[in-house]
């Protein structure tokens, strides 16, 4: 059973097109495998009943049998981060406020685009309240721990579904990344956890649909997986002002890139940030390794970084306040704290601070790309630390500097997202006690597949995906 768990999830939605496995053996297998470990993880949490996802599955190879069409996933398995709407299944966004929350009555566009795809819904992955932070706990499901090591927490806000793809619980899983959601869960779990270019896959959210900030990816355990489901999500729809008409299908079809000649900035620190040095370590061994193989590596500290902090403040904030003001307004004692003092420092910014905060923005935008015009992708840490301990709300101190608010240890991967290039976190090593720290690349906009491609020529050099935690 765990063999094929943790078999690529590309072979097994091969395998169910053509008869080989039908969905009932591979849907069955999982959910299996959930009963088996997730009660040591904590990572899904409302569950679709078994006979319910069994019949979805029987359905799925029923039109199989029939030669209907079949989507890119057709018979997989998948639970959806606790913050997106799936029809019958209720939503808690990881807050007591919402933990009598009915089922939702329609999919949101995420779960409409699984939905067409073939996949089949297991359950929610669980999440920080209102996706707030890079570790994963909550008042309701609490804290979800890493299967590489279960005192250690599995990142967040996708934390959830790092552990649970990275246990075998599940094939692949959707994440959403506005400071390092799904890039931070990666990394702590082995993973390649992608936040695509702004509107690659279309968001139905609701207020500022123009906004780049905050995007959905996919998390899977190797690059070829990853676009897999990307081909799953992405394309155009007219809920979604920026969502980019080209057709997804080529994502499913990523191949190693060379890396002979594989032009590198390596940015150790991530325009001066702070980082353990046990990950300055690992990741330093990674790259000499890759310009041992022939890449092209040049040590660079991007300077347009310095006010990408200030930057990524300002439109977080101001994000809070569209997403949950109405929340904390009418559960103010309920919430977490840091999510009431989000909203209320969103309420507190004047105009010109905005307007100060978008032509950063920009300007971030555009050194990035002028930097990615000399160079095929920008790497450095995806964390900081290699690992924070389960039931920690963030670390306060890394190497000599303290923090005082939970995002300041968030900002290699916050510093990135205000550039609106894609970037993902993909197994760049292990530390000396045997756990996983990522590395981070960044690659032109709008170009996921090359960026994946290269990520895939790194995991073929390295070996670093093939790795598997002991639970």
């Amino acid at each position: 059973m765990n063999d094929l768990c943790y078999r690529p999830a590309r072979e097994l939605a091969a395998a169910i097109r053509d008869r080989e496995l039908s969905s009932v053996e591979v849907v069955g297998a999982f959910l299996d495998r959930i009963d088996e470990v997730d009660g040591k993880l904590n990572a899904i949490t409302t569950k679709v009943p078994r006979v319910e996802a069994l019949a979805a599955a029987e359905a799925a190879d029923e039109a199989v049998a029939s030669g209907a069409p079949l989507g890119p996933i057709h018979g997989l398995p998948i639970a959806v981060k606790d913050l997106m709407d799936v029809a019958g299944l209720r939503t808690t966004h990881g807050s007591v406020a919402y933990v009598d929350a009915p089922p939702a009555t329609a999919d949101s566009l995420l779960a409409e685009r699984l939905r067409a795809a073939g996949a089949i819904f297991v359950g929610k992955t669980n999440t920080p309240e209102h996706g707030l932070g890079t570790l994963t706990y909550n008042g309701i499901f609490g804290p979800t721990s890493n299967p590489w090591n279960r005192r250690k927490n599995a990142g967040g806000s996708s934390g959830g579904a790092g552990s649970a793809v990275a246990a075998g619980m599940l094939p692949f899983a959707d994440g959403s990344d506005s400071g390092g959601s799904i890039r931070y869960p990666a990394a702590f779990c082995n993973l390649v956890g992608l936040r695509p270019s702004p509107g690659r896959v279309a968001s139905g959210r609701r207020g500022d649909a123009w906004s780049p900030h905050a995007v959905l990816g996919p998390l899977a355990r190797d690059a070829a997986d990853a676009g897999l489901l990307l081909s799953a999500l992405a394309g155009a729809d007219p809920r979604a002002p920026l969502s980019i008409d080209e057709d997804p299908a080529r994502f499913a079809d990523v191949r190693p890139a060379a890396i002979e000649g594989l032009r590198i900035a390596w940015s150790p620190t991530g325009g001066g940030l702070p980082v353990d040095p046990e990950v300055s370590r690992v990741l330093g061994e990674t790259i000499e390794l890759l310009a041992g193989a022939g890449a092209e590596v040049e040590e660079i500290e991007p300077t347009f970084f310095e006010q990408a902090d200030e930057c990524w403040e300002i439109v977080e904030m101001l994000g809070f306040v569209e997403s949950a003001g109405a929340l904390v307004d009418a559960h103010r004692a309920d919430v977490r704290r840091d999510l009431a003092r989000n909203v209320d420092q969103g309420r507190g910014l004047t105009a010109d601070e905005i307007v100060r905060g978008l032509a950063l923005r920009t300007d971030i935008f555009r050194g990035t790309a002028r930097l990615l015009g000399e160079y095929d992708v920008l790497a450095l840490p995806s964390t900081p630390l290699v690992s924070v301990p389960t039931a920690t709300a963030w670390p306060t101190k890394v190497a000599d500097t303290n923090f005082d608010r939970y995002f300041e240890w968030q900002r290699l991967a916050c510093r990135v997202t205000v550039t609106a290039h894609p970037a993902l976190s993909l197994p760049g090593g292990f530390s000396a006690d045997g756990l996983p720290v990522g590395l981070q690349l960044v690659g032109r906009h709008q170009e996921e597949l090359a960026l994946l491609n290269v990520a895939a020529g790194i995991e073929s050099l390295t070996g670093f995906a093939n790795r598997r935690p002991t639970i």
